[in-house]
Order: structure tokens, then sequence, then C-alpha cells
């Protein structure tokens, strides 16, 4: 199979969707990889290095998507890509469609096969290639959330783990899935005192066993979510429903009774955000601010960390991909159900019951294009 790597082109979007490592693995199972020049130069990785694992590297965007079978990306594509993806051709990434209604509609056009990262699903119902952008993530929106309420940030002025003598921040992290956990942890670890919200006994019952004396479980409705919010100084918003839009857990309403200064960061922003007053941002504009509250909405958060995160996203999709190389992706799909979950759009159809939900389309079972 012929594999295209393109350049990332959103906004500071430093990540890669292939290390040389995983050219080296392609190569063994004679696959030809072609990588757009400098696409891994913001993860720290040069052409030279591809070169000399096998790669093949080719000057412009337009050269890699005509050449390739097989299309692997890090974030969907945006507006200048739709026309250059091919009928038949497989797209392998991050799509979260349910929030974008645009890219649906053009991938539908396309005639492209869309196998959407965040909608792989193991029989556990975890999400292997969401859970490790979800753990930097997380604990990036802890690291943003306590620049932002420094003073010349615009932000009350509050150091979240305190001094002593003076009480710590308090942080409010609304889900307690791999997002809300991580960023739980490392608010905890600087000393600040949270508060993790879920609608799930169990998970919180996980949570209260695993997390220090710092952090407190309480369960999530919205009586307790406007009690919280009243005292909170930095909000995360990290509620996932998979494939699906996140529910507005905070809204505009809301805003009246948080603190001037205070930060909100939503993490969910891919999948619409979990707050009312959420739109997506970019790292070279991060912020705005209403009624006094800071929000900090980057859709590609882990952009801003490419080593680390190419490296933790490429460790988990690889094993995919080269599934997906090796037999054909019909053949993937049938033999793997997890890589069958990834299935968002074929042949203009919409294969995925939530994106066919957030936007009235129609939806076709998978199973009709894998016989």
């Amino acid at each position: 199979m012929i594999i295209g790597v393109p350049k990332e082109i959103k906004n500071n979007e430093n990540r890669v969707a292939l290390t040389p490592a995983g050219v080296a693995e392609f190569k063994k199972h004679g696959h030809t990889v072609y990588i757009q020049s400098t696409a891994g130069v913001g993860s720290g990785f040069t052409d030279e290095e591809y070169i000399k694992v096998g790669a093949s590297i080719l000057a412009t965007i337009e050269e890699t998507y005509a050449i390739a079978d097989m299309i692997v990306k890090v974030k969907e594509p945006i507006e200048s890509e739709y026309s250059l993806i091919k009928p038949d051709q497989l797209l392998f990434t991050y799509f979260h469609f349910a929030s974008h209604e645009p890219l649906t509609h053009a991938m539908l056009k396309s005639g492209a096969i869309c196998l959407a990262y965040e909608t792989v699903e193991k029989a556990d119902r975890s999400l292997p290639l969401l859970v490790p952008m979800s753990e930097v993530a997380g604990r990036m929106s802890i690291q943003q959330g306590a620049k932002y309420l420094e003073k010349p940030m615009g932000g009350r002025g509050i150091l979240l783990g305190g001094v002593p003598g003076v009480k710590p921040a308090n942080v409010l992290v609304l889900g307690g899935g791999i997002v809300g956990t991580q960023a739980a942890k490392m608010a905890a670890g600087f000393g600040a005192r949270v508060t993790i919200m879920d609608i799930s006994i169990p998970r919180l019952r996980q949570l209260d066993d695993i997390m220090p004396a710092n952090v407190d479980t309480v369960f999530s409705n919205e009586y307790n979510i406007r009690e919280a919010i009243q005292k909170s100084d930095l909000i995360i918003g990290a509620v996932l429903i998979p494939g699906a839009k996140a529910p507005n857990l905070i809204t505009r309403e809301m805003l009246k009774t948080i603190r001037d200064g205070a930060v909100m960061v939503d993490v969910a922003v891919d999948q619409g955000g979990c707050f009312e007053t959420t739109k997506p941002t970019t790292h070279a504009d991060p912020i705005y601010v209403i009624d006094g509250v800071i929000h900090y909405s980057v859709a590609n958060m882990p952009g801003a960390v490419p080593y680390t995160s190419t490296l933790a996203l490429t460790n988990a999709t690889l094993p995919y991909a080269l599934q997906l190389a090796n037999k054909g992706w019909k053949k993937a799909c049938i033999e793997n159900n997890d890589l069958k979950l990834g299935l968002n759009v074929i042949d203009g159809k919409v294969v995925y019951k939530a994106v066919s939900d957030a936007f009235g389309l129609e939806y076709h079972n998978v199973e009709q294009f894998l016989n």
C-alpha cells in the first residue's frame, strides 16, 4: 500500500502522524511511504531521518494526497485540503465530525473512507487512540489554566498551590475520564484544592480511592455544578461522549456567578465543548473573556508539545495503521472490531450513528460496506 503523510497545516499544529521509526515498520512490511517535506520538523524529525529509513520526500501537500492510497494525519482536514481528497482514499486521523458539519459534508462529497482515531473503541469501551492525547490535554489544561490565572494574563492573580499561610486555589474538574483524571492529578500535584465531578458513582468510587487527600469527588448534576463554580478559580471541561457532541454543563447565564478573573479550560472543544460559551481558539490567539471569565479553548492543545504528543500518539496509532495497510481497510475492519468502530464515513454515507444524529443525516449500517 502507498502511505502518504502530509504536513499538518492547522494553526500551530506541530505534530506529525508518523515518526521515522513508524516508517521503518511500514517498509519492513513492504509498503511505500511518502512524507511531505518538513512534515516532521515541528516534532523534531528531519527529512533526512525519514529518508534514512526508506521514506520518499514530496515537496507539496498536493503531491502527497495525489499519490497515496492511505493518508495518515493527526488533525482533521481543513478546507484547503478538501479538494485534494480522492474517492476511495482511506483517511486515518482525528475527525470529530459531530462538532463540525462543514467537514462532515465535505468528506461525504469526497467519496473517501474516513476512519476516525477518536471512535476506535475496544471491547471494554476504552478509546485507545484518544487516550494518549487525552492524557496530554488533561495535564496541559492545568498548566495553561495556572498561566492564565496570573494577573498579567488577565487572571485573578492566584497561585494554584498557595503558600504557607495562604489558601491554595480551588480547581473544579467536570468529568472523571482520562482528561479529568490527569487534570485532577496535575492540579493536586500543584497543591490546589480539587473537586472532580462525574455522573458515574463507580467511577467516583475509583477516583476517591486513587486520588490524594486534596481531591474531593462529587456527583455531577446542575445543582452541584452551580454551587461549585461560585467558589472555583479554575474550571476544566473534560466531558466526553464518544463520537458525539459534548453536553453544555455551564450555561451563559451561569457565568454571572463565577468570579472575575477565573479561568475555564474546555478540553472538550473538539466535540463542541461542554460550556455554552465555548468557541474554538488557536495557540496564536488562545483566549477570550465573557462576563469577566477567561475562556481557553484551543482545539489542538497537545500540538503545543509536539515531541511528547507525537511519540505518545504514534505509539498508539501505528499498530492499527499497519493492520489497515497490511490487510486493506475492509479486511482489517472485519477482523478487528476496534477498527470497525472507527469507521465514520464510507463512499458518501455516514456509518457512525452519533454523527448522523448530530446533523439529521441518514445512517447506514457499516456492515453493508464490509460484505
